[in-house]
């Protein structure tokens, strides 16, 4: 049986090579390339084991966008020698799925070798679809690796998913996709080496941090700001870029062309460091002189600089108790839930209970009563000697002389 969908599956790779964009030229050739995931990957972690060994089951990636789960089915294929496929959740139909097992199937039986079959956005499939997978995964007569960016335990046939090993994939650190953007960079046979560029190091911070962990975006913004960013020539050129120590045509890869790569404005803002601090202050006192307005402010430029969320929360925490405190006490109820909220939903969706906390604090009325009266107690015990307990606030559950 003619193998159609192998044979378009390289065509669709030897085409990569010559137009495809930089994120699919740079995708990981093994596992040693593979950038990120280390808690399923890390060497002795169980899926590594299962690849190197040839053992691995079928399998659902499950991840948001860019984490690596094509890349990692691609790379399970080719270390196991198995025929790989892709088709899609979206485009695919049930007479495309039966050719596929059918060629699968056959190319077991007469070569001896195994089909991967790499369906991407699995949740897409119906159940009728799901369910056609269903005798030769259990069977062998292929190795099911789906993908998806939704829980599969509620959007994939769960009888699908009692048949697969289920794994799920973190987005990418910031640090990780900067070491992605310097081999880019520095690749001459599938990256951007044969580009003279120098990148600001505060170009490549913004271009990983605006990706949101995702490597395909941060690949694709930083080949668009390459080939559309114009080389220095001697006696000019563009504002964009300079001359300097590499000599002329060189594209200076500057923080303005990151912000339009990827088409988001840069915060000034430091995590550690004094806008960190001044911009928390800015929001505490806000909340204190109850202007709404001037703290909604300051929530939306941290959460827009990719301030933590948990700190944001622990601080609404604190206030609650040290200015509203006996004025409202159930300002530190709502903190408390507010706190519990965002841990539950994660980011960007805690953006919300976080100005619901905000704009509480702001219209709440204002005590510092007990936390002057703690810092009034404390003075006294730092200054005068320490006072014995009175007798009768002592425990008295036992007799105050052993001898009675």
């Amino acid at each position: 049986m003619q193998d159609l969908f192998g044979e378009r599956e390289e065509l669709d790779i030897q085409s990569a090579d010559r137009a495809a964009p930089l994120a699919t030229r740079m995708r990981p050739r093994s596992l040693e390339e593979f950038v990120g995931q280390e808690h399923i990957l890390a060497p002795g972690k169980l899926l590594r084991r299962a690849i190197e060994a040839d053992r691995l089951p079928s399998v659902i990636f499950s991840g948001p966008p860019g984490s690596g789960k094509t890349t990692l089915a691609r790379i399970i294929a080719e270390m196991t020698h198995a025929k790989f496929i892709r088709i899609s959740g979206v485009e695919s139909n049930v007479a495309e799925m039966r050719r596929v097992i059918a060629s699968a199937t056959n190319r077991l039986r007469t070569s001896g070798q195994r089909t991967i079959l790499f369906i991407d956005e699995i949740h897409h499939f119906n159940k009728a679809q799901q369910d056609i997978l269903l005798p030769d995964v259990e069977s062998g007569n292929l190795r099911l690796i789906g993908a998806t960016t939704y829980n599969p335990f509620f959007y994939v046939n769960s009888a699908l998913v009692s048949r697969s090993q289920v794994f799920r994939l973190e987005p990418l650190s910031v640090e990780q996709l900067e070491q992605l953007i310097d081999r880019a960079m520095a690749d001459k046979e599938r990256g951007l080496g044969n580009y003279n560029v120098e990148m600001d190091k505060n170009a490549r911070r913004h271009l990983a941090k605006l990706s949101d962990g995702d490597a395909r975006k941060c690949l694709n913004a930083l080949e668009i700001g390459v080939l559309t960013t114009p080389p220095s020539v001697a006696g000019g050129g563009d504002p964009g870029t300079a001359i300097n120590d590499r000599g002329p045509n060189v594209i200076h890869f500057t923080l303005t062309v990151a912000e339009e790569s990827i088409q988001q404005k840069a915060i000034v803002y430091d995590r550690v460091g004094d806008a960190h601090y001044d911009t928390i202050s800015a929001f505490i006192k806000s909340m204190r002189a109850s202007d709404e307005k001037g703290a909604m402010y300051w929530l939306a430029k941290m959460l827009h600089a990719g301030e933590d969320f948990r700190f944001i929360a622990r601080r609404i925490v604190i206030f609650a108790s040290e200015d509203i405190g006996l004025a409202d006490p159930d300002a530190l109820r709502l903190a408390i839930a507010t706190q519990q909220a965002v841990e539950f939903v994660g980011m960007p969706e805690a953006r919300i209970p976080l100005a619901h906390a905000t704009a509480y604090m702001c219209r709440a009325p204002k005590s510092r009563e007990a936390y002057d009266a703690l810092n009034a107690a404390t003075e006294k015990i730092e200054m005068e000697q320490t006072k014995r307990v009175p007798e009768y606030l002592k425990n008295k559950h036992f007799p105050v002389n052993p001898e009675e």
